[in-house]
């Protein structure tokens, strides 16, 4: 089973000093099914890794002598403001976190003026999440081969309050996570996948030959839908709709000329195993969109320092999977919500010792890659 060890924000949660602590409550705070399922990356962990390398290896050229007595590090996404461009990315099963599941993050993104992107594979109603989020969420769609529930589950979210739809565009089938095949990831009896099955169609799901997950999602997604296919997407919402999962200059060209935003994203290294960084994509994308979309980014942000490169170098906000997730093991809503604030305190140091005071001055000169 979970273990919960830190369900009220103790000793432990206030001598954190930066997200690495965090993780290491979060990680001790878990079992072994859980801490797989969220630490896994596809086959060798290669492009895992390199998200955060990626981050490492870009160098900061800080400019001196300017006034940064008070730096502000508001900004918006699709116009929603912010206290920082700092998000929560959707990541299935918070669940297995914590008791409060998706309800703690939801709150966390509230308090925080943040923003909170919900799962499809959420462990708790579309509508229990929205009124926690009070307006601060977004939802993440995979696209079924029921189209009908697939537009049912948009109509859901947008009456729950969701401001934007994210659908994910990588994963018409889900990457080899060889420890969760190895040890059999399922999910635990009293949890459940409510926005897609009930309870008992996924405890029927096959687990003798590998992941529950894997297996469930194999004969799930719709697998034949393309760039022709978006049109019938936008007929079903009046949201504004992002991609999440692009990595290259020609497909971020095709998503603005689609009328769709750019989530740069390689699904945390849990998708296609050596394909580049998200950081490292960023570049060329930002090129290519030329201000037609927003334009987001997850993958390996763990320092101020990061938020700060990626907004520097054109991503409107970054997103956080893992480090979240961390955060709602160690102390649920509390957790979530340290996270954000030592995120945002060290990504507004970085701005002041980088000479900016607001988000409008990190421009590409910053940063050498």
């Amino acid at each position: 089973m979970t273990l919960h060890n830190l369900d009220t924000p103790g000793d432990a949660l206030r001598d954190a000093v930066n997200l690495a602590d965090i993780e290491a409550l979060g990680r001790a705070a878990l079992d072994r099914n859980a801490l797989e399922y969220y630490a896994s990356g596809a086959n060798d962990e290669h492009t895992l890794r390199e998200n955060r390398a990626a981050f490492t290896r870009a160098r900061l050229r800080p400019r001196i002598l300017v006034d940064v007595s008070a730096v502000d590090t508001r900004t918006s996404a699709l116009g929603l403001p912010l206290s920082s461009p700092i998000g929560i990315a959707p990541s299935a099963f918070h669940g297995l976190a914590h008791p409060d599941a998706e309800r703690a993050t939801a709150r966390a993104a509230h308090a925080r003026d943040s923003v909170m992107t919900l799962s499809t594979f959420s462990n708790t109603p579309i509508e229990t999440v929205g009124a926690d989020a009070q307006g601060r969420f977004w939802f993440q769609l995979y696209l079924l081969r029921d189209r009908a529930h697939s537009r049912a589950m948009l109509d859901r979210a947008r009456a729950a309050g969701a401001r934007a739809l994210v659908f994910t565009v990588d994963a018409p089938y889900l990457g080899r996570r060889e420890v969760n095949e190895r040890h059999r990831f399922a999910l635990p009896t009293h949890l459940g996948a409510p926005n897609v099955a009930s309870r008992d169609a996924l405890a029927q799901v096959e687990t003798d030959s590998g992941s529950q997950l894997a297996n469930y999602f194999r004969d799930l997604a719709d697998k034949t839908f393309t760039w022709h296919d978006l049109a019938w997407l936008r007929e079903q919402t009046p949201l504004p709709i992002i991609l999440k999962g692009i990595l290259t200059a020609e497909d971020a060209v095709l998503a603005a000329e689609h009328g769709c935003h750019v989530w740069v994203s390689n699904h945390g290294g849990r998708q296609l195993d050596t394909a580049i960084s998200s950081f490292e994509a960023l570049p060329e994308i930002v090129d290519a969109v030329a201000g037609r979309s927003e334009i987001y980014l997850d993958g390996g942000v763990t320092r101020g320092t990061d938020v700060l490169k990626a907004v520097a170098l054109g991503a409107r906000a970054v997103f956080l999977g893992r480090a979240a997730l961390w955060g709602l093991a160690a102390a649920g809503q509390h957790g979530v919500e340290r996270t954000l604030t030592l995120l945002e305190d060290e990504f507004r140091l970085a701005m002041a010792l980088c000479g900016a005071a607001q988000i409008e001055d990190l421009t590409p000169a910053l940063v050498r890659l």
